[in-house]
């Protein structure tokens, strides 16, 4: 018999347990509580390193599983290292960043640079211009002086050209031709007995006194042409008057009003030649100032700046503020949740007026990029990648240090209801892409710019190694949290069983859980349950009553395999012994939780030279992970038993009701069992179950799930009545992984569950049927009655069998 004591785990060593007296406390509540991360040296490292180097190129992929905070911990860091320089002296230079009217191209409105609070100064100093200049114009050209001289002007020049028709009139009378001005210009009419000719009395005119009619009407002609000449002349010095004398009140006017702005700004060489084109512009359309209310359109009835092509007249007087730093205090920090187009590089507005869509530079809407300028951008990698253009968009960017505000209608080969294009901003942004680790693996293959815009990666780990400081971190980390989530604060005890629970998520008794948003979630779910209490603190029963509970919620699928088992509809035995067949043990994972459940294997052997025939595998339900563990199986019979023989041998591998895919090679040592005990005719005992991955030398090799699968079959077990003699061979490196529940733990105490581990197939086969599996001796042989004397007699025959099979076809055949 063999003894399994040998190779039976402890209960000790079941469940790591963490001593509440570690913690020196009452309740969190007497802690500082920790902002930082725990467990996380390289990643710290690395965003630090990213975060103080200056060069171009030095943006940093934060990689690592959801929920290990990463957002958070690189915006807490960012805040540090701008104290950091804040301590040491040094100055953040932000600055405002305008968007003003193009005189020359419209549709490109120009940016101009301010330094930080003087873009909002600006643009109110402009509308008070625009305000002031209308009253003060309006004023001036409503004066009593003003229409007094323009009238004078006016009648100046009437009289003028009044004097000029006189004198052609008079010049025109004596020579017997009358002058009438008609709609279609002046006409020269003869006279008769000082009245109009008749036409009738033209022809009866001889021809010789009609000729000298006609030539000296054809003179008066020429002497009109140069009167009305001089009359047009007269017109335009008039008219050249007027408004010489309108730009001279408004040069007076704008003057006073625009002097003391453009001084103000006269560093700046871009507002100051803003400020003089908008003077220039004021000057050549006095016209729209002469009114201290806007003009109405004849025809429509609205402003005319609704009508003059969507344009309005004022609309140079508007100073879009189009990144405003005036109340940010050091570099800014911008998280964009949604980073599609828009978001990221800015957006064009437009609006909709009489059947279509106008935009002007007032309507130019930041994105986040502009946002960030002089500072830093945190965005989501995967959310980056899959909104459309944004990627070469933020390489483009990155690269060329400035944001370009474009149509996305253009990007995507649309045609844009009108075309803007503004002038770029220059950009100075440190850029933090989060996302995982095949993401950056992806990007760094397959994108050769990646790696020369991001030249940092800060890989969070989703595991801490368990030390007394990181388990004290953990501590002020629930201080923390608690504060946050405005719950109860933990007692000792509660706080050593988050801790157990976190080295249950990594299956590991010698390390603790990094994705603390996990945690949190634990946290806010104990706190509910000891208000149900009404307790003062959140204690070990809090704790334990939230992860039952959540397990509760999302295991019914669990709930209704195990129902399935027990009501034999889905068939695995807990008792006795059966040749080639054995309890394997999978993983189920559906997201939100994960379980085990044990499948039954089955083997039949017979002889040919097929070799292991995997039925999952013919019938396209196997994994590839899976093929390659089954094709192991074969290298391990061939090395351990075929060396002096071929191995003749068809074997027949199926896991039985299984109607989808199977992945993995965690149960390719029970296949192996299974295949030994087909082989050597002795029964596997069925209270076991088995677990666990195999090499070509029968090396036993870890497999992960190991708390779920040994959880699964003991639930199994624990419905059909717990025998005493029920339990699960493990791989003994998996020992370290194990996390088990403690009804589980207490079974084992008590002697109604076990856990063996096993380092062989030689070991784990010994357990499995009680009968030693014999070493091979120095004639190659093994031991009479062991289990591979069995197997190795068994294939002898067969080889044996199928060379007179294969000798008698050859008879036969001659």
């Amino acid at each position: 018999m063999i003894a399994l004591e040998k190779h039976e785990v402890p209960p000790e060593k079941l469940h790591w347990r963490c001593d509440p007296g570690l913690f020196r406390f009452k309740c969190t509540k007497d802690l500082a509580p920790l902002r930082e991360f725990i467990g996380q040296p390289r990643a710290i490292k690395a965003v630090q390193f990213g975060l103080n180097m200056v060069n171009s190129g030095y943006n940093i992929y934060v990689a690592g599983l959801t929920g290990t905070g990463k957002t958070s911990m690189v915006k807490t860091y960012i805040e540090k290292v701008i104290k950091e320089k804040e301590a040491r002296g040094e100055t953040f230079v932000l600055d405002d960043w305008c968007y003003t009217y193009n005189f020359k191209e419209p549709d490109r409105p120009r940016i101009m640079c301010l330094s930080q609070g003087k873009g909002k100064k600006l643009r109110d100093q402009v509308a008070d211009l625009l305000t002031k200049t209308r009253e003060e114009l309006g004023r001036a050209f409503s004066s009593e002086q003003y229409k007094n001289q323009r009238q004078k002007t006016l009648e100046e020049g009437m009289a003028e050209q009044q004097k000029s028709l006189e004198e052609i009139a008079n010049e025109s009378r004596q020579q017997g031709f009358s002058l009438q001005v008609t709609p279609a210009g002046p006409v020269l009419v003869p006279l008769v007995e000082g009245r109009p000719m008749e036409e009738s009395e033209y022809h009866a005119l001889a021809e010789k006194a009609r000729k000298k009619l006609e030539a000296s009407q054809a003179e008066l002609r020429r002497k009109l042409q140069a009167s009305f000449e001089q009359i047009r002349a007269v017109e335009q010095r008039t008219a050249e008057r007027l408004q010489k004398m309108d730009k001279d009140i408004g040069e007076f006017t704008i003057a006073r009003l625009f002097d003391p702005v453009t001084t103000e700004y006269a560093e700046s060489a871009r507002v100051t030649q803003y400020l003089n084109e908008l003077k220039s512009y004021t000057l050549d359309n006095l016209e729209i100032f002469k009114s201290t209310e806007e003009p109405v359109h004849p025809v429509f009835g609205v402003p005319v700046s609704q009508v003059m092509g969507g344009r309005n007249p004022f609309l140079p007087f508007q100073v879009n503020v189009f990144v405003d730093n005036s109340d940010t205090h050091g570099p800014p920090v911008i998280i964009e949740p949604n980073p599609n187009f828009g978001n990221m590089f800015g957006k064009i507005e437009r609006r909709f007026i009489f059947g279509g869509y106008l935009s002007d530079h007032t309507m130019l809407k930041p994105g986040a990029l502009s946002l960030a300028n002089g500072g830093y951008l945190l965005v989501s990698a995967p959310d980056v990648l899959i909104n459309p253009g944004v990627w070469p968009g933020l390489k483009r960017a990155i690269r060329n240090r400035e944001v370009r505000i474009e149509d996305p209608f253009e990007q995507f080969g649309f045609i844009a209801p009108q075309g803007m294009r503004p002038d770029p901003m220059p950009i100075k942004v440190k850029v933090v892409l989060i996302g995982d680790a095949l993401l950056y693996h992806l990007l760094s293959t397959y994108d050769e710019d990646f790696w020369e815009i991001f030249k940092v990666k800060a890989d969070f780990n989703f595991e801490a190694e368990k030390t007394e400081k990181n388990m004290l971190d953990y501590a002020a980390f629930i201080s923390g949290c608690c504060e946050d989530c405005e719950a109860r604060h933990f007692d000792p005890e509660g706080v050593a069983r988050v801790i157990e629970h976190s080295s249950r998520m990594v299956a590991d008794q010698e390390r603790l859980s990094s994705r603390f948003a996990q945690i949190k979630e634990l946290i806010e779910e104990a706190n509910y349950w000891a208000l149900q209490e009404k307790a003062e603190f959140i204690s070990a029963r809090h704790v334990q009553k939230a992860i039952d509970e959540k397990l509760f919620r999302h295991d019914l699928v669990d709930e209704r395999l195990r129902d399935m088992i027990s009501r034999g509809i889905i068939m695995i035995d807990t008792q006795g012994a059966t040749v080639g067949q054995v309890n394997g043990l999978s993983v189920y994972n559906m997201g939100d939780i994960a379980f085990g459940k044990p499948s039954r294997i089955t083997v039949k052997t017979f002889l040919g030279r097929s070799g292991v025939i995997n039925i999952e595998r013919e019938s396209q339900l196997s994994g590839p992970i899976h093929n390659k563990g089954v094709m192991i199986l074969s290298g391990y019979l061939g090395w351990k038993y075929a060396q002096d023989k071929p191995l003749s041998l068809s074997a027949s591998l199926c896991f039985e009701q299984s109607y989808e895919g199977v992945e993995g090679d965690s149960a390719s040592s029970a296949e192996l069992y299974s295949i030994i005990s087909s082989l050597s005719g002795v029964p596997i005992k069925q209270n076991l179950a088995v677990t666990g991955s195999v090499n070509q030398k029968g090396e036993l090799q870890p497999i992960g799930g190991v708390n779920q699968k040994i959880e699964g079959f003991f639930q199994v077990c624990q419905a059909r009545g717990l025998t005493g003699d029920q339990g699960v061979l493990i791989p003994h490196q998996n020992t370290r992984n194990l996390m088990l529940r403690d009804e589980v733990v207490e079974a084992v105490r008590r002697g109604q569950f076990h856990i063996y581990a096993a380092q062989t197939i030689d070991e784990g086969i010994e357990i499995l049927t009680g009968i030693p599996a014999g070493e091979k001796r120095e004639d190659g042989t093994y031991p009479e009655g062991t289990i591979n004397f069995l197997v190795d007699r068994q294939l002898r025959e067969m080889a044996d069998r199928m060379k007179g099979f294969y000798a008698e076809e050859k008879k036969e055949a001659k």
